[in-house]
């Protein structure tokens, strides 16, 4: 009796050992195939989904250098010499181009969406202190004002697109 419990034995340790090895392999093996499906995914992704990320960074420069106040001013000419209308003209202008580029903010950063948000807001802020000041009384006035104030310090839109520029650096 004893003799076939130590028979078994020695014929069970072997398999077992057998069993164990070939378990560990299969498992390294899998969790290796699986690593490399997983990277072939994410590269094949990240090539398709570069140029549309490329496009939405281009937009989104398109977009600061259409509201930079400089550019804007030449752009979109006072109706009116009314001041408030002129401001309110701008500040739509704006509001149109960044609700048109607003599906972007999903192939950028939440960092560069915020900075160019930042920016469109500080740009809104600078129309509006230019015509709140008691030397603009008209639109031509307001204009005057704000490319003054636009020779002495730099753009808002100026600090987003260096982000951009940047981030689309790290892109590489």
């Amino acid at each position: 009796m004893e003799q076939q419990i130590l028979n078994l034995f020695m014929y069970t340790i072997p398999a077992v050992t057998t069993g164990v090895i070939a378990y560990y392999f299969f498992k390294a093996h899998t969790k290796n195939e699986d690593g490399r499906r997983r990277f072939l995914l994410h590269k094949d992704m990240q090539t398709n989904s570069l140029p549309v990320r490329l496009q939405a960074y281009e937009r989104m420069t398109l977009f600061l250098e259409r509201i930079t106040p400089s550019k804007l001013l030449i752009r979109v000419s006072p109706l009116s010499s009314n001041k408030e209308d002129y401001e309110s003209l701008l500040i739509q202008n704006i509001e149109q181009e960044f609700e048109h580029n607003l599906s972007q903010q999903i192939y950028i950063s939440d960092e560069c969406w915020n900075i160019i948000t930042a920016a469109k807001n500080a740009t809104i802020q600078l129309i509006r202190k230019a015509s709140l000041l008691e030397k603009t009384d008209t639109a031509n006035k307001l204009r005057e004002v704000v490319l003054t104030e636009m020779m002495e310090k730099q753009a808002p839109s100026d600090a987003a697109l260096s982000f951009i520029k940047k981030e689309v650096g790290d892109l590489w």
